[in-house]
C-alpha cells in the first residue's frame, strides 16, 4: 500500500472513536513514532517520551479513567504522549503536541484512525506506567484501524459545524484583511 501524500493526509485526518480488533503492524508502528521523533522543539530539546500499550487490561483501565475516550478500549494501541518537564521546562507541553500531529498524519498516511484524547487521569496513569516525575502526560491516542460504521453524530456535527473557511481564520499584515 502506498501512502498517501501529506496534504490527502490532512483532509483525509478525522477522530476516530471505533476501531476493528486488528494488530498494527511493527513496522507501521515503528514508522509513525518515527514521523514523531522527527518533529521540531524548542532548542531541539525532544522533550517527550511515547508509552505504547498494547495490554488489553491496561487500555480498559486508561479509557475508565476517561470521561470522552471510552473507546481506547477497543483501540488495539494507545499512545500515552508524555512531557518532559525538565528537559524543556517552558516549552515540553507543546513541543510534544507537535510531535502528536506528526504521528496523526503518518497514521493517516497509512489509512489509521486516530482520535487525540484530553481528559484522562493523570495519577492513575502515572501509578500504572510507572512513570517518573519529571514526566507529564500531555494527552493519550488511539491508533487503529477503522471500523466501518455509519457515525450519524459526526455527520450531525459536521453539518451543524463545518470547517471555517480560510478568510475567516486568516489575516494578510493587520487582522481582518485578505
Amino acid at each position: 500500500m502506498k501512502p498517501l501524500d501529506i496534504f490527502e493526509a490532512i483532509r483525509k485526518r478525522k477522530s476516530v472513536r471505533s476501531y476493528a480488533p486488528t494488530s498494527i503492524p511493527e513496522e507501521a508502528l515503528v514508522k509513525i513514532l518515527d514521523a514523531a521523533r522527527l518533529a521540531p522543539s524548542a532548542g531541539n530539546a525532544q522533550p517527550w517520551h511515547f508509552i505504547i500499550v498494547r495490554d488489553e487490561d491496561k487500555r480498559a483501565r486508561i479509557a475508565k479513567g476517561c470521561r470522552y475516550g471510552k473507546f481506547l478500549a477497543e483501540s488495539p494501541v494507545v499512545i500515552v504522549a508524555c512531557g518532559d518537564k525538565k528537559a524543556s521546562p517552558s516549552w515540553y507541553a507543546i513541543d510534544t503536541a507537535i510531535a502528536l500531529e506528526h504521528l496523526v498524519l503518518a497514521a493517516t498516511a497509512l489509512e489509521l484512525g486516530t482520535c487525540w484524547v484530553g481528559s484522562f487521569n493523570q495519577e492513575d496513569i502515572h501509578e500504572m506506567l510507572k512513570l517518573p516525575e519529571k514526566l507529564e502526560v500531555i494527552a493519550l491516542m488511539a491508533i487503529g484501524y477503522p471500523r466501518k460504521k455509519f457515525d450519524l453524530l459526526a455527520k450531525i456535527l459536521h453539518a451543524v459545524r463545518p470547517r471555517k473557511r480560510l478568510k475567516n481564520i486568516a489575516s494578510l499584515e493587520i487582522y481582518g484583511a485578505m
